[in-house]
Order: C-alpha cells, then structure tokens, then sequence
C-alpha cells in the first residue's frame, strides 16, 4: 500500500499528526524553511483553549436564554480547529519529500552515522515524518552546529 496521504483513514490522519507534532523538533533555525513550528503551536493552543472556550460559549448562551443555534455553531467552529491542526500535520508527516529536501535529509542521515550512530534503512520514498525522525536524532545526538554545516 502507498505510504501517502490518500491511503490513511481520517482518525489515523490525526494519530499521524500527533505522532508529528511531538516528533518534530522545535528550532529556531528550521522555522524559515517549514512552517510545523507555527503550525505545532498553534494547534497546542487550539487543543489547550478552544474547548473550554466552545463550553463557556455554550453556557453562557443557556444563562442568557440566547438562542443556541449561533452558540452551537460557534462552539462547532471553536472544537473544529485543532483538528483542523492535526488534519494539516498529519497529512504533512505522510506527505513524501520534495526532491529538494531529498539531499537534505541523506546529509543528516550521513552525518549521523559517520558519528557512529544506527541508522535503520530508508523503506521506500522519505515522508516529512522521516525527515522529523532524523532532525529529532541529530538535535539529540550531533553537535548543535550539524546545521550550519549543510
């Protein structure tokens, strides 16, 4: 089965994105180039906020005797956006590497295992998941300098 965003079921999609979420390292120095670092964040507020928040708009709504079906939709909407998140990360972490970061992610895997690191084979074409396995490695286990050198 291909390993892409098109074979995954909805909820492995958002176990995906999760997975990524807490794979992904978190550095300054790769926010220029990906956008996971703003998009990780974002989607931990919404996780942390946004619940709370449908809930009080819901009550708030039946203490005034407002109508509810405004309260409701906005309580849908407010629910609805970290899943948006984890939707987005999870077909992220299963979206295969552009040729451009292809060379990349092969320096990062050389250069951990000319530090003398394990490193399991590739199985077919690279994910961004890959990719955040690798950084996720090198961040713990190669100098904090690995970037400047690629």
């Amino acid at each position: 089965m291909a390993n892409d965003s098109r074979s995954v079921g909805w909820i492995k999609l958002f176990q995906h994105g999760q997975h990524y979420m807490k794979t992904w390292p978190v550095d300054k120095r790769l926010a220029p180039m990906f956008p996971e670092n703003r998009v990780t964040r974002a989607t931990k507020f919404a996780i942390r906020i946004m619940p709370p928040l449908a809930v009080f708009s819901l009550t708030w709504q039946i203490a005034l005797g407002g109508q509810l079906g405004p309260a409701i939709a906005t309580a849908l909407f407010a629910c609805s956006l970290p899943m948006q998140g984890l939707w987005w990360l999870g077909k992220r972490s299963v979206t295969p590497l552009p040729s451009s970061l292809l060379g990349w992610f092969h320096d990062v895997r050389a250069k951990l295992q000319a530090a003398g690191h394990a490193i399991a084979p590739v199985e077919g074409k690279p994910t961004y998941q890959s990719l955040a396995d690798v950084l996720k490695r090198a961040f713990k286990q190669l100098d904090k300098t690995f970037l400047d050198d690629l």
